[in-house]
């Protein structure tokens, strides 16, 4: 199995290296790009450092635009979609590998521990969530996970280009809704928790904002309701 890592990447400079660092110990990884966002910090420098190709965008663009430019320069059978901040224990993406090598799911998504720290109101997440079960009848533990393993060419069958942090749901949307097995699989990852400061919140309405898009865009579905066809 071949796997080529895609790390879209904003001033992340403080974890990137050693999630780099750690993707590099599994033997499935080939090549390991970061696409650095728009960064104002030292996130390029901390990535090529460990190894990782760098791709630099002159402007933040946002998650889903940041993935689908990476996306152009892989060439592995599978893509690894891989936040930033994991640090060592990015080397759990091992077990994201499982259910494709058995044939049992086109789209591997990671499930984290409980939170250690007591983070917001989990509107969005129950919104993604929601969602996903309304359109499909499917129910995600962790409808927003950023880790996943896939085969490249399923980007390409997205029914709409992703806006932001839309990728994740649009992702899990579409290609459940094509009838593409997803699975989730426990894992001891861990990232930078996002607590109730404002910088969190802020974050958590980008999310928002991103997701409302990706379900207007896919509205007509949203009302017909599960089992429905494209």
């Amino acid at each position: 199995m071949e796997i080529d890592a895609l790390i879209p990447a904003y001033n992340e400079a403080a974890l990137v290296g050693r999630t780099v660092t750690a993707l590099f110990k599994l033997p499935q990884i080939k090549q390991v790009l970061v696409i650095d966002d728009g960064s104002t910090d030292g996130t390029a420098a901390e990535a090529a450092a460990a190894g990782a190709r760098v791709l630099r965008l002159t402007r933040n663009l946002g998650k889903g635009e940041a993935v689908l430019f990476g996306a152009h320069f892989s060439t592995a059978p599978y893509i690894a979609l891989v936040d930033a901040d994991l640090g060592d224990s990015a080397v759990e993406l091992s077990r994201l590998m499982e259910p494709l090598v058995a044939g049992e799911a086109a789209m591997s998504v990671a499930c984290f521990p409980a939170n250690r720290r007591r983070g917001g109101f989990g509107l969005v997440k129950k919104l993604a969530g929601w969602s996903i079960y309304r359109c499909t009848g499917s129910l995600m533990r962790e409808p927003l996970s950023g880790q996943r393993i896939l085969r490249r060419e399923l980007l390409q069958r997205l029914s709409f280009p992703p806006r932001g942090f839309g990728l994740e749901v649009a992702l899990t949307l579409d290609l459940l809704q094509q009838g593409w097995p997803v699975v989730e699989v426990p894992t001891s990852m861990s990232h930078r928790e996002r607590g109730r400061e404002l910088s969190s919140f802020l974050h958590r309405g980008r999310q928002c904002v991103d997701l409302i898009h990706e379900l207007w865009l896919r509205r007509e579905r949203l009302l017909r309701g599960k089992g429905e066809a494209q």
